[in-house]
């Protein structure tokens, strides 16, 4: 789980820095240009990194499951060996997948204004801009949103009911609140992070609009990796008893 949870934070911490940097200097600056070869290169590392965790979430609920359901063979289940290959594979996955949405969009004729309205090389903001029908590649969006978004929400959801299963039958009271604990830190983090994107990229482009799309980007672009390290940190006793001990002094002054 350590493991796993280890490369959420660095998918988490790579994801800001793809986005955020050139977003903030934009704005400070004035100077909201970007290279084509940029664009491009932003517009990879994003899908790449937004279709790996996915899986990595995916991954991740499928530990709870044996870890909770199959205990005995856990140590078999999710051995190192396993828990390399599972990242191995989300990482891969999401590269080819982001390969093949970046090189078309970078291959496209664009003949239209070059001002994206977006505050990020978003591809779907990007192809609004285009001289040629895309509507091929809306198809080709909608099949990658099943793959690396549907598919393993209801992977995680499948995991989590046999888990919810699991844990109903406990007789031990605190071996239940523990698992609940868990499985609800981890259901937070997946439904901040699946939501935004299932209703951006799985609506009808006649009901999408500019404004909503980037107000919804700003949930999968910022709010989920900064509350991630939050939800999973309040699992943690010693950051539980820290903030217990800064409310009694804050506490102690004002009385």
């Amino acid at each position: 789980m350590y493991l796993l949870l280890s490369q959420l934070s660095l998918m988490d911490l790579i994801y800001v820095c793809t986005t955020v940097p050139k977003m903030a200097s934009g704005f400070l600056s004035g100077n909201k240009s970007i290279s084509f070869i940029g664009c491009g290169f932003q517009s990879f590392f994003f899908v790449t990194l937004a279709g790996s965790e996915g899986l990595i979430l995916m991954s991740m609920a499928y530990d709870r499951y044996v870890a909770i359901c199959l205990p005995l063979h856990y140590p078999t289940l999710m051995s190192r060996r396993v828990c390399v290959l599972m990242i191995l594979a989300s990482w891969s996955m999401g590269a080819v997948n982001s390969c093949a949405h970046t090189v078309y969009a970078l291959h496209i004729p664009y003949c239209r204004s070059r001002a994206i309205n977006h505050f990020f090389c978003h591809v779907p903001a990007m192809l609004t801009l285009a001289c040629r029908d895309t509507r091929v590649y809306e198809y080709t969006v909608f099949i990658s949103t099943i793959l690396f978004l549907v598919f393993p929400f209801l992977g995680i959801l499948l995991s989590y009911g046999r888990v919810l299963l699991a844990v109903y039958r406990m007789r031990s009271q605190e071996g239940r609140k523990k698992a609940y604990s868990t499985c609800s830190t981890h259901l937070t983090v997946v439904t901040f992070y699946y939501a935004p994107f299932a209703y951006t990229y799985l609506r009808p482009k006649s009901l999408q609009s500019p404004a909503e799309n980037k107000v919804l980007a700003v949930f999968y672009i910022f709010l989920t990796p900064m509350l991630n390290p939050v939800i999973y940190s309040l699992r943690n006793k010693e950051v539980l008893g820290a903030l217990g001990r800064v409310r009694g002094r804050i506490c102690c002054k004002k009385i």
